[in-house]
C-alpha cells in the first residue's frame, strides 16, 4: 500500500506538460506492454469520449477524455506492483521515469484501470482506479477468469478547467503522429498498429500508422546527406542524429525542430526562429500533372541522442539543461536546435536558396531607392536573421543596430590604441580604425544628402498653385525650412533646413524661430539667428554676426504698399536697432554684446513680381542681383547687409550647391 500526497504532487507538475500529455503516456505504456508481450499482432485502439454540446461550427462535441485499449500483456503482479510506487524503475531501460501516470490526474478527473492478465497456466482481471489522496490504487479488485485476451484498458475522463484545444478526429490523430512519429519511424522496433475512434461511432477508425509508408502518406522522411553533427560539453563529444519530415496538408501548422528523449518528442520550436525562410509552407507539384497542381508541405527535424535521453526532466515537457548557451553552462537548447535547423535547411537547399535571393533583392530595392546611404554597409552585413519579407523598417531596424555595432567596435579599437604601451604595428592599427571611421562617416553623409534632396523635392511642391491658382500660405513654406514657434534649444541642431539659405548658417549657436527674445509680447522675426563661425568660438561676442530673416507668403506684395505695416525691410532695420540698443537678451537672460561693428545680416524671401521690384528700385534703393533674382543694400550706419531673394533663388542657388552631390549618388 503507498502512501503518497497525490493531490500535492499533482498540484506540482508544471513542467511543460500540457492535455495531451496524459494520453501520449497512455498510448507509449501500451506500446510497451505489447513489446514485452513480443506479439507482432499488437493494437492500441484510442477511443475518444466527449461530453457537452455540439460546436455550431464544426458540430463536433468538446473532448471530456480517452479510452486507450491495447492486447499487451496487461497488469501483471509486477506491473501492479510498478504502478504502485511512485519513481518506480521497473522502465528505466526504456527510459521511464515512474511518473507520467500522474500527469493523467493533472488534467482528467479520474483515472479507471481494467486489465487481463496471465499468472501461469491462469487468467486473471484485475480492476481499480488511480487514487486522489494517499493510495495510488483504490478499490482493487482481482478475480480468475475462464477466457480472454490478455490486454489493458484505460479510461481517463472528465476534463478539467483547462479545455482539450481540439475536437476532430483529424487533427487529434495529426497531434498524435507528431509527438510520436519516433515510435512510427524505428526500423529495429516495429510500431503495432495504433488507431483512433470517435466512441460509440459506426465511422472505421482512423489509423496512425498510414500517415507514414503509403503513396499517399501525409508524412515523408526527406534524405539528407549528413544528419548527424558532435558538439561538446566538459571536453566529452555528444552525437545527435537529425531526420527530417515532410508533413502534407500541414493547415495552420509550422516548420519545426523537434527535440526527442526516448522516442518521445518533448520540444518543439518553429524553424523560422534560426532560418527565417522556413516561415511560409513549401510547394509540391504533382508529377506529370497540369500546372499549379500540387500538395503544400511544412518541414519538421527531429534530433535524437543520448545526451537529450539523459537531461529530459521527470514530466518529459522539458529539458534540464540551458535554453540560451552561455560560457559556463554545457551545451545548450538553442545550440541543438540551430544545428538541426542547418540540416533541416540542406534538406530543401533549392527552395531556401530561392527564397533567400527574394529577400536580397528586396534589401538592394530598398537601398537603391530609399536609403543609398546604406550601399557601403549593406555589402557587410548578414541579413541572414532578416525575415522572409521584411518591411521597411525591418530593414532600416537592422541596418542601425549594425551600425551601432560598428561604431562601438570601432570606439573600443580606439581606446585600445590610447591605451596600449607597445607601438609595434601603431600606424597599420590606426590605418584600420581610420578606414572604420571614414565608411562609417561616408555612410552618414549619403544619409544626410539624400535628405536633403528629399527636403528640396518637399519645398519645390510647395512653391507651386493648387488647382485654383492659390499658394501655400507663408507659414507652410516657412516649417520646412525651420518650424515656427520654436528655437535651438527645443530642438536638434540638425532638425532645421538652413542651409537652403545659406550654408554658414549651419554652425550658429541660437536660432529662434517666431519667437520673441526673451519677451513674451515682443517683437517676433521669422527666423533670428546669433552665429558662432567655426573660427571664433568663444560665446556671445561681438565680432559674431546677427542674421534675421523674414519670409513672405509666394506670390504675395501687399507689403510693398505705400500704407503697408508689414514692410519687411523696415522690420529687419527696426529688429537691429533694438537689439542694438540691448532690449533683447540671450536664452540664458544674458545681455546680448554687440557694439558698432558688429555685422548684422538681414534677408527677405518673397516672390519678386513686378510690384516688389519697381518698389525695391524706386523706393527702397535696392541693386539687383546679376541674376535677377535678388536685391542687396548695405546700411552702412548700423553696419547691415540686406538682401531680398525670390523663392525661385534660394530653390535654385540650394540645388545648384547640392546637385554635385545627388549625381554621385545618382538621385538626381
Amino acid at each position: 500500500m503507498s502512501n503518497v500526497n497525490i493531490k500535492r504532487l499533482v498540484e506540482n507538475i508544471r513542467s511543460g506538460t500540457n492535455v495531451y500529455t496524459p494520453l501520449v503516456e497512455l498510448v507509449v505504456n501500451s506500446i510497451q506492454a505489447i513489446d514485452e508481450k513480443k506479439s507482432d499482432k499488437g493494437v492500441v485502439d484510442i477511443q475518444i469520449k466527449r461530453d457537452g454540446q455540439e460546436d455550431l461550427i464544426e458540430g463536433l462535441r468538446g473532448v471530456d477524455g480517452f479510452i486507450v485499449s491495447d492486447n499487451g500483456v496487461g497488469f501483471t503482479q509486477a506491473n501492479r506492483d510498478s504502478f504502485d510506487e511512485l519513481y518506480t524503475e521497473q522502465k528505466k531501460s526504456d527510459g521511464g521515469k515512474g511518473f507520467g501516470r500522474f500527469t493523467c490526474l493533472k488534467y482528467f478527473d479520474r483515472m479507471n484501470v481494467s486489465s487481463i492478465f496471465a499468472e501461469g497456466h491462469e487468467l486473471r482481471e484485475r480492476r481499480f482506479r488511480m487514487g486522489l489522496d494517499k493510495d495510488i490504487i483504490v478499490d482493487e479488485e482481482l478475480r480468475p477468469i475462464s477466457e480472454g485476451d490478455t490486454g489493458s484498458v484505460i479510461e481517463i475522463a472528465g476534463i478539467k478547467s483547462v479545455k482539450f484545444p481540439d475536437k476532430g478526429i483529424d487533427t487529434i490523430s495529426r497531434v498524435l503522429v507528431e509527438r510520436l512519429l519516433p515510435y512510427f519511424v524505428d526500423a529495429d522496433k516495429p510500431c503495432p498498429r495504433v488507431v483512433i475512434r470517435d466512441e460509440g461511432s459506426t465511422a472505421a477508425p482512423v489509423s496512425l500508422n498510414d500517415y507514414l509508408g503509403q503513396d499517399s502518406s501525409q508524412i515523408v522522411e526527406m534524405p539528407v546527406q549528413n544528419g548527424a553533427f558532435c558538439l561538446s560539453t566538459n571536453g566529452e563529444d555528444q552525437l545527435f542524429q537529425v531526420r527530417v519530415f515532410k508533413f502534407y496538408s500541414p493547415r495552420a501548422a509550422r516548420s519545426k525542430v523537434s527535440l526527442v528523449a526516448h522516442r518521445r518528442e518533448v520540444t518543439d520550436v518553429a524553424l523560422q526562429a534560426y532560418v527565417p525562410e522556413f516561415a511560409d509552407e513549401f510547394f509540391e507539384p504533382i508529377p506529370g500533372d497540369e500546372a499549379g497542381k500540387g500538395r503544400n508541405f511544412v518541414i519538421k527535424a527531429y534530433v535524437f541522442g543520448d545526451y537529450l535521453n539523459d537531461n529530459v526532466s521527470l514530466e518529459r515537457g522539458e529539458f534540464r539543461f540551458q535554453t540560451e548557451s552561455d560560457l559556463l553552462s554545457g551545451i545548450s537548447q538553442s545550440q541543438i536546435e540551430q544545428q538541426a535547423a542547418e540540416i533541416a535547411k540542406s534538406a530543401v537547399g533549392a527552395e531556401i536558396a530561392e527564397r533567400k535571393q527574394r529577400k536580397q533583392a528586396r534589401i538592394t530595392e530598398y537601398v537603391s531607392t530609399q536609403a543609398p546611404w546604406h550601399r557601403t554597409l549593406s555589402n557587410e552585413v548578414d541579413f541572414s536573421s532578416l525575415p522572409m519579407r521584411p518591411s521597411n523598417q525591418d530593414i532600416e531596424l537592422h541596418f542601425q543596430r549594425k551600425k551601432f555595432e560598428k561604431e562601438q567596435a570601432t570606439r573600443a579599437q580606439v581606446a585600445a590604441i590610447l591605451q596600449a604601451e607597445d607601438e609595434a604595428d601603431l600606424d597599420k592599427k590606426i590605418s584600420q580604425v581610420m578606414t572604420s571611421i571614414s565608411e562609417t562617416s561616408k555612410n552618414d553623409l549619403i544619409h544626410y544628402v539624400s535628405m536633403r534632396k528629399c527636403v528640396l523635392d518637399l519645398f519645390s511642391k510647395a512653391l507651386e498653385s493648387d488647382d485654383d491658382g492659390r499658394h501655400k500660405s507663408e507659414g507652410e513654406v516657412h516649417d520646412i525650412i525651420m518650424q515656427r514657434k520654436k528655437d535651438s534649444d527645443e530642438i536638434d541642431f540638425d532638425a532645421h533646413n538652413l542651409w537652403m539659405l545659406d550654408e554658414r548658417l549651419n554652425f550658429s549657436a541660437y536660432i529662434s524661430s517666431e519667437k520673441p527674445i526673451n519677451k513674451a509680447n515682443g517683437d517676433r522675426t521669422d527666423i533670428t539667428i546669433f552665429n558662432n563661425r567655426v573660427a571664433f568660438r568663444g560665446e556671445n561676442e561681438a565680432s559674431n554676426p546677427i542674421t534675421i530673416f523674414e519670409f513672405k507668403k509666394p506670390q504675395r506684395d501687399d507689403f510693398a504698399n505705400p500704407s503697408s505695416k508689414d514692410d519687411p525691410v523696415q522690420q529687419i532695420v527696426r529688429y537691429v536697432n533694438q537689439i542694438r540698443d540691448g532690449k533683447f537678451k540671450t536664452p540664458k537672460n544674458r545681455d546680448i554684446i554687440v557694439n558698432t561693428n558688429t555685422p548684422f545680416y538681414g534677408y527677405v524671401v518673397c516672390d519678386l513680381t513686378k510690384k516688389v521690384t519697381d518698389w525695391l528700385d524706386r523706393e527702397k534703393d535696392f541693386t539687383p542681383m546679376p541674376d535677377g533674382l535678388g536685391w542687396f543694400r548695405w546700411f552702412g550706419n548700423i553696419n547691415l547687409y540686406v538682401e531680398v531673394l525670390s523663392w525661385t533663388k534660394v530653390l535654385r542657388d540650394a540645388e545648384m550647391r547640392n546637385k554635385i552631390f545627388f549625381s554621385k549618388l545618382g538621385i538626381e
